[in-house]
């Protein structure tokens, strides 16, 4: 079964993961897996004012923030996704980005921005080097911020760096 997108009335921040891993599925929560940093990088960062687990992800709301996928579909890790998947995933989050209409639209890794950058033909996003933090776009009239892939897999993003990009977002909310 599907994970189900999380978001309130009011979105301030859109966080888009690439797809659930096969936990996530099992547990019918995000970014579920054992070795994955996200809930953990959102309380260091004062994203959240106190720490939370998957299993709370339907708290999200209750800061402005939202959690949905580019692909819906469960793997055991992107690599099995297909090109088609990527893009058909896309265009459907380019349609919840007008519906939702978040302040803030976070891509959570550069495989996600890559995938949304070439459905909405942006310039530059599909090839070449990325930055993280704030690219110089908007989707559906909201600033993109880049945050890194939390997952224990994406060893080479240390997990200070990682905390760095995630205190950026909250930064830029702040300001």
């Amino acid at each position: 079964m599907p994970l189900k997108d999380i978001a309130g009335t009011r979105v301030r921040v859109l966080f888009i993961g690439i797809n659930p891993g096969l936990r996530s599925e099992a547990v019918g929560h995000h970014f579920a897996g054992p070795s994955n940093r996200f809930w953990r990088l959102l309380f260091e960062s004062a994203l959240l004012p106190e720490p939370l687990g998957y299993a709370d992800d339907e708290r999200l709301p209750e800061w402005g923030y939202a959690l949905t996928n580019v692909v819906a579909r469960a793997t055991s890790g992107s690599s099995e996704l297909t090109r088609d998947d990527f893009t058909r995933g896309a265009q459907l989050l380019l349609r919840k980005i007008e519906v939702w209409r978040p302040e803030i639209v976070a891509p959570v890794g550069v495989s996600v921005w890559r995938a949304l950058g070439a459905a909405a033909g942006i310039e530059g996003v599909a090839r070449g080097r990325l930055t993280l933090g704030l690219q110089p776009v908007t989707l559906g009239g909201a600033p993109v911020y880049l945050l890194p892939n939390p997952s224990g897999r994406n060893a080479h993003v240390s997990h200070a760096s990682s905390l760095e990009a995630f205190t950026g977002l909250r930064r830029l909310l702040d300001a």
